[in-house]
């Protein structure tokens, strides 16, 4: 995750951005809803087109099903779900430090394409990324989901949105409930969406400073596991501007997977992030983590459906629908 500034700003933002979630869930109006593309491209079936250029990226790297969940979460944190993550130029989101690492785009811009040689300027770029993680998310082993569509694609992206609004990886437990719940999202959709670490990677420099200098102590993050520590240290050594990664879920041959491993492993206090470990010790999450580490099919249940109010966040239903490309320069 990203930077943020205080838990007081933390909670502004929330409050903020309370006007700009959706007010409905399941079917809204007949101008975004469920089913919203049946017949607007004759015979074309616009949903099964993304899945299938997501299968085939997934096929070629499971990386896919990260990359597009993160995608998705990137996109509607900032501005809302309006595709402008995608948009290319001078201070874009794309271009904010806290977005460098997102990945995807070809996938999105690919599923564009295919899409505008049966239906020229119908589907938007920003119904494109929710439909695709939630491809990537199933492929991943998540339970189908309906996503409502509809969303038209907003055309202001700037990289100081980005920064500001997206929350750094050691925000606390409390101020990222207080977040989420600003976008219309409940403790337990942030614990789910939290989960989605269950795939993909992070960099040393997300959690360098755990391993020899926390909160400036000289020392290691007490809350993480020895062994798990020690393994780290050999990924990133000390005093050492490493590019290597390590896997967010630390359960061997399910890192690609959508599954529950992710909370069973922080209850072991082998969280690779600040904020994954403190969701299982902070007092407002550790229950619904425990659950979930204990009854494999909640998290393949629930996060469909998080992944779905999460799509609902600043959704544009009047504007314009990109045409030929999602990348258009500003």
């Amino acid at each position: 995750m990203a930077k943020s500034n205080s838990s007081t700003v933390a909670l502004a933002l929330g409050l903020l951005f309370l006007t700009l979630v959706g007010d409905c869930y399941g079917q809204c109006s007949e101008n975004f809803r469920v089913g919203y593309y049946n017949g607007k491209c004759g015979k074309v079936d616009i949903e099964a087109i993304v899945f299938h250029v997501v299968k085939k990226y997934f096929m070629e790297n499971k990386d896919t099903v990260a990359d597009l969940v993160r995608l998705q979460f990137h996109d509607c944190f900032v501005r809302g779900c309006d595709a402008s993550i995608l948009l290319e130029g001078e201070d874009t989101e794309k271009t904010s430090r806290n977005n460098l690492s997102v990945d995807g785009y070809e996938i999105i811009e690919d599923a564009k394409v295919a899409l505008d040689k049966y239906c020229p300027g119908v589907v938007s770029c920003a119904d494109i990324i929710v439909l695709a993680a939630r491809a990537a998310a199933h492929l991943g082993g998540a339970y189908w989901y309906d996503v409502e569509t509809g969303r038209k694609d907003g055309m202001i992206s700037l990289a100081s949105d980005a920064q500001r609004d997206l929350p750094r990886r050691s925000i606390p437990i409390p101020d990222a409930v207080k977040l989420f719940a600003g976008f219309g999202l409940d403790t337990n959709d942030f614990v789910y969406l939290l989960g989605c670490h269950t795939v993909g990677t992070a960099h040393c420099a997300n959690f360098q400073e755990r391993l020899y200098n926390f909160k400036n102590s000289g020392q290691a993050d007490p809350t993480m596991d020895r062994t798990f520590a020690s393994s780290l240290e050999k990924t990133c050594p000390r005093n050492v501007n490493s590019t290597n990664e390590a896997f967010l879920d630390q359960t061997k041959g399910s890192e690609f997977v959508m599954d529950n491993g992710f909370f069973k492993r922080i209850l072991e206090g082998k969280g690779l992030l600040e904020v994954d470990q403190q969701l299982a010790l902070d007092p407002l999450t550790k229950d619904i983590v425990e659950r979930a580490a204990y009854d494999e099919k909640i998290f393949l249940a629930k996060v469909g459906p998080a992944m779905r109010k999460m799509g609902l966040i600043g959704v544009l239903t009047q504007g314009q629908v990109r045409l030929g490309t999602c990348k258009k320069v500003l």
